[in-house]
């Protein structure tokens, strides 16, 4: 069977990336097709892959500009030509889903969130503040158009795969359409615990350096109220240059971490902190599968991860809950049994089977 993969963008691996690679175990021969790739910052699994872009990957510092060309984002997705394929599966956070679908060609889309700046998160990612009353309002006409252009294109998909529960009420609310919760993988097995590594005295946080993880009311707590307690944050991204400028001495800030590197924190740290509401948050289930607690806002998809006083503890969103909480977990035990069998509920064999099993469900495979 001819399988195209439809995956927003490819530059840098992510947790998107990561539900691509084990697509690509499911489909092994199957080609990617994807707005833009930049082949130095992806891995060797998926670079070995055959990669279609659109004609966005010629645009003069698209790699480093690329969400500037938000516009023109529809257009590039529906340049692609797909005739001849048996099936199609988009990977989709942006764009991807909006592609355009031969006649009588079945496409699934794995939906990790439908766009979060179009709809409920849209001051998270533009807030008049920062962009003008000029910039804010062309901000706001396109970020409409496109809303319409990704409600209309939701019809393009026979099925949607939702990567939460969350996610699935998401879809369920702004396209009207129905999902199957499928949930991302995890390398369980790359993510363990080590008993020659004990637990050393500082906090941890990973992901990207955007507005909606909010590193900086995480940094901004730890510099001001926690000067006793040393945060590590781990990750990149456009609010780099001004987390360095509000980080205080207790603080470490670390750029381009290993996979090895990230598991040994992981392992060392005392407590994994998830200030921000997102979709699911595979890093939770990282930390969980290495023997370390969470503290997670209660919202989101870590409603449908932690396990309240096994795995980890929530907080409100304030920065007094916030305090108190992590005060409350460094006087707890958590039991890493507890906190490995958590994790097992998203293993990579679990996404395996339960996406074979939607497509056996379906007559695409035996």
């Amino acid at each position: 069977m001819r399988t195209a993969i439809i995956h927003d963008w490819l530059t840098g691996m992510r947790g998107g990336e990561k539900v691509l690679e084990v697509l690509l175990d499911i489909f092994p021969d199957s080609e990617i097709f994807t707005l833009i790739c930049n082949k130095r910052e992806i891995s060797d699994k998926i670079r070995s892959k055959k990669i279609h872009t659109s004609f966005l990957q010629s645009m003069p510092g698209i790699f480093k500009y690329y969400r500037n060309f938000l516009p023109l984002f529809p257009f590039a997705i529906e340049s692609f030509d797909l005739k001849g394929f048996d099936l199609i599966i988009s990977s989709s956070h942006c764009v991807a889903k909006g592609v355009k679908v031969p006649k009588n060609i079945l496409h699934f889309s794995y939906c990790h969130t439908p766009m979060r700046y179009a709809y409920d998160q849209f001051n998270n990612y533009f807030s008049l503040q920062k962009n003008g009353k000029i910039r804010f309002w062309l901000i706001k006409n396109i970020i409409s158009q496109l809303r319409k252009w990704d409600i209309k294109t939701s019809d393009r998909v026979d099925e949607f795969i939702a990567n939460s529960d969350n996610v699935k009420q998401r879809i369920r609310k702004y396209y009207n359409k129905e999902a199957t919760v499928i949930y991302p993988p995890v390398d369980t097995d790359f993510f363990t615990p080590d008993e020659n590594i004990k637990k050393q005295d500082f906090y941890l946080m990973v992901g990207a350096f955007v507005e909606y993880k909010k590193p900086d009311f995480v940094i901004k707590i730890f510099s001001d109220y926690l000067k006793d307690k040393k945060l590590i944050v781990a990750g990149n991204g456009p609010m780099k240059n001004y987390l360095d400028k509000i980080k205080g001495a207790n603080v470490k800030i670390i750029t381009n971490a290993t996979n090895e590197e990230i598991r040994d924190y992981y392992r060392k740290a005392k407590c994994f902190i998830f200030p921000g509401e997102e979709d699911f948050g595979i890093t939770m289930v990282e930390a969980n599968s290495c023997g370390t607690p969470v503290l997670a806002l209660n919202k989101g998809g870590a409603l449908e991860i932690v396990k309240q006083g096994i795995t980890g503890e929530f907080y409100d969103g304030t920065e007094e809950d916030f305090i108190k909480k992590l005060e409350n977990i460094d006087k707890k035990l958590y039991d890493i049994k507890s906190m490995r069998e958590n994790a097992g509920r998203f293993s990579k064999e679990k996404f395996i089977f339960s996406f074979k099993d939607f497509l056996k469900r379906r007559n695409i495979i035996e």
